[in-house]
């Protein structure tokens, strides 16, 4: 008797409630378990926890007081170097280009959630944990 494989575990970062509520119902809908840190200490601490356990991290740039999107994920990286990164920002995706990691996606705000299944998902297959 074989088990059947173990949904992805992601790191979700979002300080904006509406739309952490949102892609949290997509990406588990989409089959996803997941970590949901409200800011980028949080995201930190979860980092520090759970790294071993995580498949991919999805990200909003702007996080208020405390350590960005951009610092969350080189942290990641930091941790597991080819860890899948998605993230999110309204304000932010210029600066993609010299502040994200390699191998990421930038997905601009507004978004609909498919976007970022489907792109979180494509990492996830590249990456061979999909």
């Amino acid at each position: 008797m074989t088990t059947a494989p173990t949904a992805p575990l992601l790191l979700y970062v979002e300080d904006e409630i509406l739309i952490q509520d949102m892609l949290v119902s997509a990406l588990e809908e989409a089959g996803f378990q997941l970590l949901v840190a409200d800011n980028g200490t949080q995201a930190l601490d979860v980092l520090a926890a759970q790294a071993d356990r995580l498949d991919g991290i999805i990200t909003d740039i702007n996080l208020g007081d405390g350590p960005e999107g951009w610092h969350v994920a080189r942290k990641a990286r930091e941790l597991l170097n080819m860890l899948p990164i998605v993230y999110v920002s309204a304000a932010s995706d210029h600066e993609w280009f010299s502040k994200g990691v390699p191998n990421s996606i930038m997905i601009a705000k507004p978004f609909v959630p498919a976007q970022v299944v489907v792109a979180i998902s494509s990492l996830l297959t590249v990456s061979g944990q999909g």
